[in-house]
């Protein structure tokens, strides 16, 4: 008996080498090209990220202010849900600036799940949201997470080193979970405002549509962080905090929300006064997000971004903003899948027009930052001669980070990674314009243009989606924390 079972290890080791072996015999060529690639590229990236002046040390850890709000992220599969809610595939995919009923949730959904377009909308209906709430926790393999732009930011620069104050009113539950390197300042409430993520991923289909990538739609009834009740209390502490530092996001929650007249331009002004009121000192960052009201885009105009040193935003929401420069309608859909070229042009269109309209008031801050990352690549311009540091390794930190946070692991898995950036890209659609190659050695390129130097990096994509809702804003913040 022990020689027979011997003898069939032995067959089944020699059989398990024999398989591994043709399968390396018969690998395709092309398959081990494009795996040296990968590694490679992910090999330079990682020196990039490494590569920096001036970076953390244990001397010195940057501190970093972040407002306004957030929430509680129930994370479920949006397909699976509107299945349970019985809802059914429109015929008429339609935008809609906030949701009524099940009718317009329905073509809302539809109307950006095909194009793989990020989105949030406000829901009127309160017993809508309950039922969609209810629904999503009975949902087999639901997530719960820290939800918000500001506690997502925060907790990314925290995990990077930063010391961060952050302004939202949260309950305790929500505030015990926190790093230890964020402080609170905000009131406690009962219960935190829950905001639902519908993901899904690249392929998936719902009726007659399929998704062109993987991407989220976010729904809530939010009617705490609209009116950005920690902003007292977050200023009170700002100028003993003296952070290097001070991020605004969480804006969108005006948006579509049924303020009183007057209501919404009394509390962004006084978060102007705040923001005009931060040391030279310190950067100031507005982080963008999915709006669809002009009247708060027009204010945003008038009351934020004359106080930010940078700007963050995704392929969606540049072309929507560059919009309202023009005094044409919002974008509301643009293309999921930009090319390099396309979003360079915008960028220094956006760029100029913001220092134009500065240099015209004669007052606030001038724009010497601007990140956009999309799915393909990440791109970031900053002024020569500014505070902004390390945008090479910035920009390389960006694009790690975009893999790290959608496949839900620090480690980057090559077998669930693959590049969709061109081999080669323009640097502007302009005719003659230069072309630069993809380099799997220096995957980051970097030039200057007009006072400025502009860094692009292409994302190592995560094919095995864990978590797109969030993206933007880990992204956003890893690139700051080298940058301050």
């Amino acid at each position: 008996m022990a020689i027979e079972l011997h003898s069939g290890v032995k067959y089944g080791s020699f059989l398990s080498l024999a398989v591994v072996l043709v399968a390396y015999w018969f690998r395709s060529p092309g398959s081990s090209v494009l795996e040296d690639r990968l590694d490679a590229v992910l090999s330079s990236l990682l020196r990039a990220e490494r590569k920096r002046k001036v970076g953390m040390n244990s001397v010195y850890r940057p501190r970093v202010a972040i407002g306004f709000g957030g929430c509680v992220d129930i994370i479920v599969d949006g397909v699976t849900l509107l299945n349970k809610m019985g809802l059914k595939p429109t015929d008429q995919p339609l935008h809609h600036d906030y949701i009524e009923n099940a009718e317009q949730l329905a073509q809302s959904f539809a109307y950006f799940f095909s194009p793989g377009a990020a989105s949030e909308r406000f829901v009127m209906n309160d017993t809508l949201f309950s039922d969609l709430v209810e629904a999503s926790r009975e949902l087999p393999g639901n997530r719960w997470s820290i939800g918000g732009n500001a506690p997502v930011m925060a907790s990314r620069m925290a995990l990077e080193g930063c010391d961060v104050l952050l302004g939202g009113s949260f309950s305790t539950d929500f505030t015990d979970i926190l790093s230890q390197r964020i402080t609170v300042a905000g009131n406690t409430v009962d219960e935190p405002d829950i905001h639902l993520i519908l993901e899904y991923p690249t392929g998936a289909t719902w009726g007659p549509y399929t998704s062109r990538r993987a991407n989220r739609y976010i729904v809530h009834s939010d009617d705490h962080n609209p009116y950005l009740d920690s902003m007292e209390q977050f200023q009170e502490k700002l100028n003993s905090f003296k952070p290097d530092l001070l991020v605004v996001g969480g804006l969108q929650m005006m948006d579509s929300f049924p303020f009183k007249q007057g209501e919404r331009e009394a509390l962004l002004g006084k978060l102007a006064k705040m923001l005009s009121s931060a040391s030279p000192q310190t950067a100031v960052h507005f982080e963008m997000a999915s709006f669809v009201d002009e009247s708060l885009m027009s204010d945003l105009l008038e009351f934020v971004l004359p106080h930010s040193d940078s700007l963050g935003m995704n392929e969606q929401e540049l072309p929507n903003l560059l919009s309202i420069f023009r005094g044409s309608n919002l974008t509301v859909l643009s293309d999921p899948n930009p090319r390099v070229a396309t979003v360079l042009d915008q960028m220094r269109e956006l760029y100029r027009l913001v220092n134009q309209r500065h240099r015209e008031a004669g007052t606030g801050r001038p724009l010497t930052r601007l990140h956009v990352h999309t799915l393909a690549f990440q791109a970031i311009i900053v002024k020569r001669g500014s505070k902004w540091k390390n945008t090479m390794s910035a920009t390389a930190k960006a694009s790690l980070t975009a893999n790290r946070h959608v496949c839900g692991s620090p480690d980057i898995d090559l077998s669930k990674a693959r590049l969709i950036m061109d081999e080669s890209f323009s640097i502007s659609r302009q005719e003659g314009s230069q072309r630069i190659p993809l380099q799997e050695s220096r995957p980051v390129s970097c030039w200057d243009e007009d006072g400025y130097e502009v860094c692009v990096a292409p994302v190592l994509v995560c094919t095995e989606v864990y978590q797109t809702a969030g993206g933007g804003d880990n992204i956003s913040a890893a690139g700051l924390v080298l940058q301050i």
